[in-house]
């Protein structure tokens, strides 16, 4: 990466800045206006110079004006961004709004989804938790009505799975609760296949609630991971982020045309990455393996995946044990990154104690 003198790290910044805040070419004569800086546009101008030999910025056409590349936005990541964490008002709107789903587990994918997209304005994703193995943590059987017994089946990290068995003859309530204490003792910690090895050497009423059990386990570790998404308006309707930009009536009109070549692509391979599932669990399994911690910011596809060459992804894991899923934001390069990253890690952060204030396992 490029070494640069102070200055002309901070022209950068403010290049990208510029241009986030609105699409359009920054100059030097802009930069030196709006920043109030002490130097003259020429200088300003010598150091964009050194700057676009370095790979950092570069002219979109023929003007005065110059661009991020890639390369400028990496370095403006890694090196300049100061983080700033989301105020209190809006960590407690955000709170408040988990708490108003309640314990209901499956409706806080979609709930975070909205309020990262609403937060950060762009487009969101989160999975659904997945555990890497699905193994026994217990199981309780409650009598409903004649032979019909409901199984409630608990893995670790806490999904839920539940299933009617029909018996042979009916059998009561303590009787029941009997089986379920011996196979809570014997399989606690397994998975489906070691359960099913261990049923055909117990009683009938055992055997058959173990046998499902491992149906249960295998189902669980194959079931297809959820994704939910928001926000797309943000990144697909120019005219609908133009009236969100941070700029005179004048000049929104004029961000707006500007919008529509300067995200566009971005745009169609942020689309093209949220219905293409297999590229999206093949970038998520590698961007958030096992060990990777904190936020992940993945700029143009990092030259790895032609797909995003024009789009950005800050992404995070969630959960606890075996037991995770990914939440993040994506859209054009031209991202508040600054933003999007504490938003990321604030529902990150989130997400992983409420499920441990539901299951109690750290």
């Amino acid at each position: 990466m490029a070494e640069l003198t102070s200055r002309q790290e901070y022209v950068l910044s403010l290049i990208v800045r510029e241009y986030v805040r609105v699409p359009n070419p920054v100059s030097s004569k802009v930069l030196v206006s709006r920043y109030n800086l002490d130097v003259s546009s020429a200088t300003v101008r010598n150091d964009m110079v050194a700057l676009e030999e370095a790979g950092l910025i570069y002219a979109p056409h023929t003007s005065a004006g110059r661009v991020p590349s890639e390369d400028g936005y990496r370095y403006f990541v890694q090196r300049q961004l100061d983080i700033v964490e989301l105020g209190a008002a809006e960590r407690r709107t955000i709170r408040h709004q988990f708490h108003q789903a309640g314990v209901n587990v499956d409706e806080w994918p979609r709930l975070a989804a909205s309020i990262l997209a609403k937060t950060a304005r762009t487009a969101s994703l989160v999975t659904t938790p997945k555990s890497l193995e699905a193994k026994f943590k217990h199981l309780e059987l409650i009598c409903t009505q004649g032979r019909m017994v409901l199984m409630v089946l608990v893995l670790e990290g806490g999904t839920v799975r539940q299933q009617m068995l029909s018996l042979s003859e009916p059998v009561n309530q303590e009787v029941l609760s009997e089986v379920a204490q011996r196979i809570n003792l014997l399989c606690a910690g397994r998975d489906g296949k070691w359960i099913r090895s261990r049923a055909s050497q117990q009683q009938t009423l055992e055997q058959e609630v173990m046998e499902l059990a491992a149906d249960l386990l295998d189902r669980a570790h194959q079931l297809y991971r959820m994704v939910y998404v928001d926000g797309l308006i943000n990144v697909l309707d120019p005219e609908y982020q133009a009236s969100r930009l941070d700029v005179t009536p004048e000049e929104r009109e004029e961000a707006a045309r500007a919008l529509v070549d300067v995200d566009a692509i971005g745009a169609r391979q942020t689309l093209h990455l949220l219905e293409e599932q297999s590229l999206l669990e093949e970038i998520l399994a590698e961007a958030l393996s096992p060990g990777t911690e904190g936020v992940q910011v993945m700029i143009a596809g990092e030259g790895r995946w032609e797909e995003l060459s024009h789009t950005s992804m800050i992404l995070s894991r969630y959960g606890f044990g075996t037991t995770s899923g990914a939440l993040g934001l994506l859209g054009p390069t031209r991202l508040h990154y600054g933003r999007a990253i504490s938003t990321v890690r604030y529902v990150a952060g989130l997400m992983n104690d409420l499920l441990i204030g539901i299951y109690g396992e750290g």
